[in-house]
């Protein structure tokens, strides 16, 4: 399945390798500022040795901007790598539509084409987006920050570890309930499609035969079923920022309590200090992008499934090993031929 979805990239290949590569890059310079940080504020600020302060406050900046050049292109490769894929599959689909038989269609039904072509593609577009790049910025901010933090002070980046077993305890318990929810989500989007293409096609049937009543009830009652589900998912999606703010209070009021007394004890300094809270806070930010790039994937599982069944679907109706093409005087022979509303229907 992922292979055949891949294969439509195309000619945004390129793009789609830079965007990690970019993404890494930018990883790399925003760790290291923190660990600058504590340089600065150590050798230069605590000693009032303006000379440290040039030298390690220019340095971050140079790397900064470095971040913010890595985190441009990165975003520029995401944005036309993701699209231009988005763009392939929906012209990949829509060819293959066109080859269709009624049956193919009836099968597949109209309105759920639709939801296809739109919601489910934009779906697969906005996972492959975030795997380009989120899923790689986001282990590598995690690793990196950790093997830092424990550069700096192995004790207290324990504290990280604790603090990341819990949140990944939360994760796990939330996102398969959310993941099912959100596979029911694009079920209801096409009965919502339906209720409306069904409408606008037959709307002078609908006022001829008064039923409009009907109909509005019919689209109440499939809007009120994708409301109930969408507000279910994101009710339990909701939970992950009250969970994510209170762990990382507790770990910043971990580190003061225990990085004080050792900054007291002369066994931390005041630099080192200001550097673990930001590795805290990158440490669990990851953990967060990563949960969230888990859940859009999920999210996009059902929408890929329904995807590829549409390019692997074969036309009922197939050309023979020989087919005419043009015919050049405009006779046409009716010979064997039959009518049949599905396959295994009697002539």
């Amino acid at each position: 399945m992922i292979r055949l979805l891949l294969s439509h990239i195309g000619k945004y290949k390129k793009d789609a390798v830079l965007t990690p590569v970019c993404a890494a890059l930018e990883v790399l310079m925003e760790t290291l500022i923190p660990y600058i940080t504590a340089s600065l504020i150590d050798q230069g600020i605590e000693r009032s040795d303006m000379g440290n302060v040039f030298k390690y406050g220019g340095l971050m900046v140079f790397v900064a901007l470095l971040s913010l050049f890595f985190a441009i292109c990165a975003g520029r490769f995401s944005a036309k790598a993701s699209t231009g894929f988005a763009a392939n599959l929906r012209s990949a689909m829509y060819r293959k539509i066109q080859s269709f038989s009624f049956a193919n269609i009836d099968k597949l039904s109209t309105s759920g084409l639709i939801t296809r072509m739109t919601t489910d593609i934009t779906s697969i577009q906005n996972a492959f987006s975030m795997s380009i790049r989120m899923a790689v910025r986001a282990p590598l901010t995690l690793i990196m920050s950790l093997i830092l933090s424990m550069t700096i002070n192995v004790r207290i980046s324990l504290i990280f570890l604790l603090a990341m077993a819990v949140l990944v305890t939360c994760i796990l318990l939330i996102i398969p309930r959310v993941s099912k929810i959100f596979t029911e989500v694009f079920r209801r989007y096409d009965s919502l499609n339906e209720s409306v293409q069904e409408n606008v096609s037959a709307i002078r049937v609908v006022k001829a035969y008064t039923r409009e009543e009907y109909e509005k009830e019919k689209f109440s009652k499939a809007s009120k079923l994708l409301y109930d589900f969408s507000v279910k998912a994101e009710s339990l999606m909701a939970l992950m920022g009250p969970v994510m703010t209170l762990i990382v209070n507790a770990c910043i009021i971990s580190i003061s309590w225990i990085g004080a007394k050792m900054v007291v004890q002369n066994t931390l300094t005041t630099g080192e200090l200001t550097s673990l809270f930001s590795y805290c806070i990158n440490i669990l930010m990851s953990l967060m992008m990563l949960s969230f790039v888990f859940v859009m994937i999920t999210m996009s599982i059902a929408a890929m499934k329904r995807t590829v069944e549409v390019l692997k679907e074969e036309p009922a109706i197939q050309n023979g090993p020989a087919p005419v093409t043009a015919v050049e005087d405009g006779s046409i022979c009716f010979d064997h031929v039959s009518f049949s509303y599905k396959n295994e229907s009697s002539e």
